[in-house]
């Protein structure tokens, strides 16, 4: 004990104080989520938008109906979500003029379907939810109980995306299957652009999906027409796509089985589940594909952790595992992680690709 105490180095004056300034913060950074959520509840993003990218606080109080005595508090707001790169202050000399900046772009509703744009809101409002908060809360309690079940399942005795939700909360479960689906369709047409050269010499491609819409299979098939292009998903979801002609739509698990094909994606799904159930449904796929000299492959789309992607986009990415945890019995991976599962699961070898955004792709062998 004493060997241990005298490894303890007493921090100087400064530290201390900066100590409490970095426990401030760190304490009240809920509020920065808190007020993201309340811009997008009010709808401030889509206001910027519509009054042609940029306002004053008195043109807010105007085009939102608010009270004028907000005016203040709407400032102080608007100053907090400013600092954090929410929104932008264009220079004024009467007043601050707010600009949108990527981040808000992301939460204006109502800017044309066939753009790059997806509204978050439901991601946002999901995530910051009393029913996620809660989870949060009761972190520690869950901590000391010997059972391994999600802490959402834990606490609401139901499961989060699934059919048990549905029937005890009916509002939230369609709040947090659109907002599943704004987290995995994001950026889809992005991806197959900046990724086709996985595709060249594909014959076919089977897309697992868990939740989905079909949104990777149809932008697949409508960038890459010679390929043949099968969409796996949970029956109760494969029933609400329109047959359209074009994609083989199988309602089915992949835990038991997967559409043959050259290629299998699984783009944004193996953090549903663990590192078990993932070597299950990668051996599954292993048998789906064709061998390495057809072609065969495997591509994951999902978060690789690494701290070398710096400071803000490695919390991102710890910060999204946390999240995980709370929600599902999955979780984010590292590297290491990743490659244990890759041979676990039977392949032979694996590339990882570039980055895209906060996510990596690696490319699987047999």
């Amino acid at each position: 004990m004493a060997a241990q105490a005298s490894s303890i180095v007493v921090p100087t004056d400064a530290e201390l104080m900066q100590a409490q300034a970095n426990l401030w913060r760190n304490s009240l950074c809920y509020l920065k989520s808190m007020a993201l959520k309340c811009a997008a509840e009010l709808g401030i993003p889509t206001a910027i938008y519509r009054l042609g990218g940029a306002a004053s606080l008195a043109d807010l109080i105007a085009a939102l109906s608010l009270p004028q005595a907000k005016l203040p508090f709407l400032g102080r707001l608007m100053r907090l979500l400013a600092s954090s790169g929410v929104f932008a202050v264009v220079e004024s000399t009467d007043e601050a003029v707010y600009s949108l900046t990527p981040l808000s772009y992301l939460l204006v509703d109502g800017i044309a379907a066939d753009s790059n744009h997806m509204d978050h809101a439901p991601f946002l409002l999901t995530v910051t939810s009393t029913q996620y908060i809660d989870l949060a809360m009761d972190l520690a309690d869950w901590f000391k109980k010997e059972a391994k079940t999600p802490p959402f399942d834990h606490k609401h005795g139901a499961s989060l995306f699934e059919e048990s939700m549905h029937h005890k909360d009916p509002e939230f479960h369609k709040m947090s299957i659109l907002g599943l689906l704004v987290h995995d369709n994001f950026a889809t047409n992005i991806g197959v652009r900046d990724y086709q050269f996985i595709f060249h010499g594909v014959k076919s491609v089977t897309d697992c999906c868990y939740h989905g819409d079909g949104t990777t299979g149809k932008a697949i098939a409508k960038a890459f027409p010679q390929i043949k292009v099968t969409v796996l998903d949970l029956p109760q979801e494969i029933r609400k796509i329109p047959a359209d002609g074009v994609i083989n739509y199988v309602g089915g698990d992949m835990f038991k089985s997967i559409p043959p094909a050259q290629m299998v994606i699984l783009k944004m799904v193996l953090h549903h589940w663990s590192d078990e159930d993932c070597v299950k449904i990668l051996a599954n796929c292993k048998k789906a594909i064709t061998s390495r000299e057809e072609g065969g492959k495997v591509v994951i789309g999902d978060i690789i952790l690494d701290p070398a992607s710096g400071p803000v986009m490695f919390e991102t990415q710890l910060l999204m595992d946390v999240c995980m945890m709370l929600m599902k019995g999955g979780r984010q991976r590292d590297l290491n992680d990743w490659r244990d599962l890759i041979l676990k699961a039977g392949f032979s070898d694996y590339k990882v690709l570039k980055n895209f955004g906060a996510r990596g792709v690696l490319e699987l062998y047999p």
